[in-house]
C-alpha cells in the first residue's frame, strides 16, 4: 500500500462497521454517537461502513428483475450505491453532534483495484485526500466495498470487501489499528448460535484466523486477515454496540497454553463431486482442476482413492454456488478422458478444529475422529494443514459435530 501519512499527527485509528450496525436510521446515529467517543479519546479517527442491512441483497434482486444477465461493469455501479448511501449518512448524524465529518466514495479515498468486476482485488491506496481532511480535524466516512479500476469505472471487492477496505486503509494510514465493528462481540471457539458455551477469544494469530475465515466463521473475511499480517496491522474484532475489548488479531497474541485447539469452525455451503473411474495415469488432475480454476472455481478438500486395474475415484469439494458449473466442465472433463461418470451430493459440509498449537501433538486428530464417531457421525473426507483438520460430513449434522468437538476439546474452559 502506498503510504503518505507523513505529517500527520499521531496515527489514526480506523473503525469498520458491517450492514447490520447500519442497517436503520437510528443504529446509524448509536454508530455516529460510538464515533464521535472515540474521536475524543483516541484522536483521528477514519470510519468504513458497509451498505445499510440487506440493501446489497436488494439491489441484486432489482438487477435481475430487469435483465437476465446484467453487465458486470453496471452490477458493480449499482451495488457499490448501498455503500455510498449510508457514508453520507454517517456523516450527517456526526455533524448533528458537532463532529466535523465528511464522506469520501472508494475512489476518492484512493482506492485502486484491479480490472475484475463483481470481485475485483485492491493493488494499491493512494490516500492523499483522507490525510488531507484528518490534518483537517475532520472525521472520514469512506464507503467500503468499492474502488476504482484503472478505466476509472466502480469496481466492487466481493464478499468481504468492507473488511478488505478497512485493513488496506489502515495499513496505507500506518494506523495504530483497525476495528472491525460486528454483530458480535469479538472471536469466539465457535459460533455462539451453535454452542452456547463458546468462549470469546481475548487474542488470536494472524493464521488462525485466517483459517477460521476460510472454514467458515462469517466474522472477517480471509482476505483482510491476509492484508493485516502481511502489515503487521493489529486488528480487533468486538461488536458495534458493546464497550468490551473484542478479541486481537496479531502475530504473536498471549497464546492459552492448555489449548492445542484454539477454535471450531463449520461450512454448509458446500457440495462434493466425485469422478468415477478415472485413469490412473499422469496429467489426469491437471486436465480436471485447470478448467475448473480457468472459470474461477476454487477446489477445497481433495481425496483421490487407491488405484485399482488403472482406474480411481477422485473426489473434491467446491462452494455450493459453484456447483452447477463445475458440474458441466467435469462432466465434459469426464468425458475428455473417458472416465466412467460422476457423481455429485449438495448436502454436506465441512466442520474444522483449528490451532497453531496442534503441529506435532499427538492425539490431536484421533480425539477428533472419536468425538465424531461417538456421536454416530460419518466423515466423508479429510483434510489437514499445519493448523488446521477439516472432515466432511452430512450437512444436516454440521452443528451436532461443532458441538460434540467443542465439548471434546474443552474449549467452553478458560
Amino acid at each position: 500500500m502506498t503510504s503518505t501519512s507523513a505529517g500527520l499527527v499521531g496515527r489514526p485509528l480506523v473503525q469498520k462497521y458491517g450492514g447490520t450496525s447500519v442497517s436503520t436510521p437510528a443504529r446509524i446515529r448509536k454508530v455516529a454517537q460510538r464515533v464521535a467517543a472515540s474521536r475524543r479519546h483516541r484522536g483521528g479517527v477514519v470510519v468504513v461502513v458497509s451498505a445499510m442491512g440487506d440493501t446489497t441483497d436488494r439491489l441484486h434482486s432489482l438487477a435481475h428483475q430487469v435483465s437476465r444477465r446484467p453487465a458486470e461493469r453496471e452490477m458493480d455501479t449499482l451495488l457499490s450505491a448501498g455503500e455510498t448511501v449510508t457514508a453520507p449518512l454517517l456523516a450527517m448524524a456526526l455533524d448533528d453532534l458537532g463532529v466535523a465529518a465528511l464522506s469520501l466514495s472508494g475512489a476518492q479515498a484512493g482506492i485502486r483495484t484491479s480490472h475484475s468486476h463483481t470481485r475485483a482485488h485492491i493493488l494499491d491506496v493512494v490516500p492523499t485526500r483522507v490525510i488531507a481532511e484528518l490534518k483537517a480535524g475532520r472525521t472520514v466516512v469512506v464507503a467500503g466495498f468499492q474502488g476504482v479500476n484503472e478505466a476509472l469505472d466502480t469496481t466492487t471487492l466481493g464478499r468481504g470487501g468492507s473488511d478488505t477496505t478497512a485493513v488496506a486503509l489502515a495499513a496505507a494510514l500506518e494506523a495504530r489499528e483497525c476495528e472491525i465493528n460486528t454483530d458480535v462481540k469479538g472471536i469466539y471457539t465457535a459460533d455462539p448460535r451453535i454452542v452456547s458455551r463458546a468462549r470469546l477469544l481475548a487474542g488470536i494469530s494472524y493464521d488462525e484466523m485466517i483459517e477460521l475465515a476460510a472454514l467458515g466463521a462469517q466474522v472477517m473475511h480471509p482476505r483482510a486477515v491476509e492484508i493485516a499480517e502481511l502489515y503487521d496491522l493489529p486488528v480487533r474484532v468486538r461488536g458495534s454496540f458493546d464497550d468490551g475489548p473484542g478479541t486481537l488479531i496479531t502475530r504473536s497474541p498471549r497464546m492459552e497454553q492448555k489449548k492445542r485447539v484454539r477454535g471450531i469452525a463449520a461450512e454448509e455451503k458446500v457440495a462434493k463431486l466425485t469422478l468415477i473411474g478415472v485413469p490412473d495415469q499422469p496429467g489426469i488432475a491437471a486436465s480436471i482442476f485447470t478448467p475448473l480454476s480457468e472459470a474461477g472455481i476454487s477446489v477445497d478438500v481433495i481425496i483421490q482413492n487407491v488405484s485399482r486395474d488403472g482406474v480411481t475415484d477422485l473426489s473434491f469439494t467446491v462452494a455450493s454456488g459453484d456447483l452447477a458449473q463445475a458440474e458441466t466442465i467435469v462432466g465434459r472433463v469426464s468425458k475428455k478422458i473417458r472416465a466412467a461418470g460422476v457423481a455429485s451430493d449438495a448436502k454436506v459440509a465441512k466442520v474444522s478444529i483449528v490451532g497453531t498449537g496442534m503441529l506435532g501433538q499427538p492425539g490431536i486428530a484421533a480425539r477428533m475422529f472419536k468425538a465424531l464417531a461417538d456421536a454416530g457421525i460419518n466423515i466423508e473426507m479429510i483434510s489437514t494443514s499445519e493448523i488446521r483438520i477439516t472432515c466432511i460430513v452430512a450437512r444436516d449434522r454440521v452443528a451436532e459435530a461443532v458441538r460434540a468437538l467443542h465439548k471434546a476439546y474443552q474449549l467452553d474452559q478458560a
